[in-house]
């Protein structure tokens, strides 16, 4: 019997390791709570966040809660209360949105709490969070800003032979 304990009690230390090696890294970490989520539900909720990159962990609180414990996201630990999840994505809001979508749809799914850099994020913030563009949205946002003056550029540097051209066929013509 105590080996059977002996290997309850690493299988439950490996758990807190991996969990620990794969949120070190997370620029954002989102406390969710879903109450009910059946399993198709829960298969597309899955399926969205990793369409995302974000990853989704469901666990004992108690083994969450030993992993966060001295680490940034210590603070996320009164959140975790009932059927709870971690969603955790290396995108500063993918996370966050993805879940925030996923809740509108569903009320089985609620978003509790984030950390983000190590600072704590009530519901009403993670929220606001999700509100804005991800980092593949920025970058086409500054890219279509990069690109745009040269389009310009172009446009008004061809425009004076244009007219030029449109001049001189008028004359010919009349």
């Amino acid at each position: 019997m105590n080996m059977h304990v002996s290997d309850n009690r690493k299988e439950k230390e490996n758990h807190v390791q991996a969990l620990i090696s794969e949120i070190k890294d997370a620029q954002l970490v989102v406390v969710l709570v879903q109450n009910g989520l059946d399993a198709d539900q829960t298969l597309e909720l899955r399926r969205a966040m990793r369409a995302a990159g974000v990853t989704m962990k469901v666990g004992k609180n108690t083994l969450t809660k030993l992993a966060i414990k001295g680490t940034p996201l210590e603070g996320l630990e009164p959140y975790m209360k009932g059927p709870t999840a971690l969603a955790y994505s290396t995108d500063p809001v993918a996370a966050a949105k993805v879940a925030a979508t996923f809740a509108k749809k569903n009320d089985k799914l609620e978003l509790i709490a984030a950390s983000m850099g190590g600072q704590i994020l009530d519901a009403e913030a993670t929220k606001i969070l999700a509100s804005l563009p991800s980092l593949d949205e920025l970058r086409g946002t500054l890219i279509g800003l990069l690109v745009a003056p040269a389009t310009k550029l172009v446009r008004t540097l061809n425009e004076p032979a244009g007219q030029m051209v449109r001049v001189l066929n008028a004359k010919a013509g009349g």
